[in-house]
């Protein structure tokens, strides 16, 4: 049987955390999902407007008794006020990377709600610890969207691991019940995973979305250039070939969604336009190995597999140090 995954005050009978995956990727639907079956759900508020950000995290409560919280990227202009709305809204948690605000730890601790960090290195996870993180999120290089590292997660996470005292939950390529196993024998308590709920009916990115992930090839997992000023992980399309060519897309007008943005292109455009079905123009965010994903399903099937593997893993006994 799985563990349970505990950190503040919460106890998840499934140590699985469905990723805050922007914009309008992960929303109420699919984060509510993952909460029924045990896990942890996250709405991503990246993004959204605060009164979008709202009535998500109100409809995610109506769908669901279980646990989800909100992922706001800390590059973003409104961090502060999705950050506060989320805490007026009593989700269960907070989780923020791409940066450290000091602020938003003592925003939790007077709320009572957990603060999770995502980090890339020990130095930021005993960073993390220090500023009052009740967990962290350790992501590897093969996780989808901006990236901190270039090194891959189950080479970080043991050193992770061996730096905090805080639980953490190794992100970055977890496609299956067996990455989770190998996770856990080396010693994180729970897993992240993002790109696996994509290819879920629950997901409410369009088809073409979706498609993008059973129909391309391991090689179209492509890095490109964020004007987040970090390094994203997306799949091969025209648009990340003409920004590998450096013929950007000229910004129409700017939104003012991030608190630093180098205007290469507009991130907030593109992202809105894949997630509605403009695959070609818009950013299809991805983790390096949806290629293993075979099919898209319910996410209560999803689970069932994700279980069934892990006991499969847990009953050969492998022997596993690490890739």
């Amino acid at each position: 049987m799985l563990p349970q995954l505990n950190f503040g005050h919460i106890q998840s009978r499934l140590p699985i955390i469905q990723g805050g995956m922007a914009v309008r990727v992960a929303t109420a639907k699919l984060a509510a999902a993952v909460a029924n079956e045990g896990g942890i759900g996250i709405i991503a508020g990246t993004g959204l407007s605060i009164q979008a950000l709202k009535e998500e995290i109100r409809k995610a409560r109506e769908m669901t008794a279980g646990i989800f919280g909100v992922n706001v990227l800390f590059a973003a202009t409104q961090f502060a006020q999705l950050v506060k709305v989320s805490l007026q809204e009593k989700v269960d948690f907070i989780v923020s990377g791409a940066g450290f605000s000091r602020d938003v730890f003592a925003w939790g601790k007077e709320c009572n709600i957990p603060i999770l960090s995502i980090v890339s290195s020990a130095r930021l996870a005993k960073l993390a610890e220090k500023l009052g993180a009740a967990a962290v999120v350790v992501e590897g290089k093969e996780a989808g969207g901006h990236l901190g590292t270039d090194k891959p997660i189950f080479e970080i996470l043991p050193e992770v691991v061996s730096a905090v005292s805080i639980p953490v939950i190794a992100a970055g390529g977890i496609m299956d019940g067996y990455d989770i196993a190998k996770a856990l024998a080396l010693g994180a308590q729970g897993v992240q995973m993002a790109t696996r709920f994509v290819a879920s009916d629950e997901c409410e990115a369009s088809d073409n979305f979706k498609k993008m992930y059973l129909e391309s090839k391991p090689e179209d997992s492509v890095i490109i250039d964020s004007p987040v000023g970090l390094p994203g992980r997306a799949i091969r399309n025209s648009l990340t070939e003409r920004l590998a060519a450096r013929q950007l897309p000229a910004v129409s007008k700017c939104k003012g969604c991030l608190k630093v943005c180098s205007r290469s292109f507009c991130i907030l455009d593109a992202l809105e336009k894949a997630v509605d079905g403009d695959v070609e123009n818009g950013l299809v965010f991805s983790g390096e190995f949806f290629h293993r994903i075979r099919n898209i399903l319910p996410v209560k099937k999803i689970f069932g597999q994700l279980l069934r593997e892990y006991e499969n893993y847990q009953s050969s006994k492998p022997q596993f140090s690490g890739y």
